[in-house]
């Protein structure tokens, strides 16, 4: 059975939550922290669903991460157990360069505060640390930038920090078309062209840095840049993990 303190143990959360920025940013920190983004399952071809006990199992139980349906979904429950109003939106990353054919592969997050709405984001593996509000400008967070900018055909962009290899995503604010979530989230997972079929992808976020692994390139992101080497053997690469 889902319960809201089975997660707030997994994230290592003690504060006493209130509908305010403080509890969103503290709980999406924390999440982050504690909970790691990867593609295993994809990996390894285990079938993946929108079933929240499922995601609750896997991530909160189990301890394990997973991608960014999962993370969201994980975190949108939360908030709403909370008594944030949260809305979810459909996402592209890669939208810049390609179109909209990659609408829907991403699930980002909307979460009402004093009559605002703010962006959380804890599925993009190395994008923002805390949730931002949705109006157009530039963030500073751990030292890295970002940036939102409203779009000429109605979508909104968030720049990643230039160390990412994710450089951006668009999303409409508005509420998502579940199906159009649904059918990329099955074809991200079965097509052999899809990135998440291709290579192994964990990503963690430390209190100075954000680990990226890539396949067999492990990557440091800091402020001042970052710095990547190749794991050479099956117990260096099962370490980093």
């Amino acid at each position: 059975m889902s319960d809201l303190n089975l997660y707030f143990q997994r994230i290592h959360y003690t504060g006493a939550p209130a509908k305010d920025y403080a509890t969103l940013a503290a709980i999406h920190h924390q999440h982050l922290m504690h909970i790691p983004y990867e593609n295993g399952d994809v990996q390894l071809s285990v079938a993946l669903d929108f079933n929240f006990e499922r995601i609750f199992e896997k991530l909160v139980i189990n301890k394990r991460g997973g991608w960014c349906y999962e993370m969201n979904g994980l975190l949108a429950w939360a908030l709403e157990e909370i008594g944030f109003e949260v809305r979810r939106m459909s996402g592209a990353v890669g939208r810049e360069a390609d179109g909209d054919v990659q609408r829907g592969n991403h699930l980002v997050l909307e979460v009402m505060v004093d009559g605002k709405p703010f962006l959380a984001d804890v599925g993009l593996g190395d994008g923002l640390r805390f949730p931002i509000e949705i109006a157009a400008g530039k963030h500073k967070q751990a030292g890295l930038d970002y940036a939102l900018t409203k779009l000429d055909d109605g979508f909104w962009r968030l720049h990643n920090h230039e160390f990412s290899s994710v450089s951006s995503f668009d999303f409409r604010h508005d509420l998502a078309d579940e199906s159009e979530l649904t059918d990329k989230c099955q074809w991200l997972q079965k097509d052999h062209t899809s990135p998440f079929k291709m290579l192994l992808i964990v990503n963690r976020f430390t209190t100075d840095t954000i680990e990226v692994q890539l396949g067999k390139i492990h990557t440091t992101i800091t402020t001042g840049g970052k710095s990547s080497r190749t794991l050479e053997t099956p117990e260096e690469f099962h370490t980093n993990l």
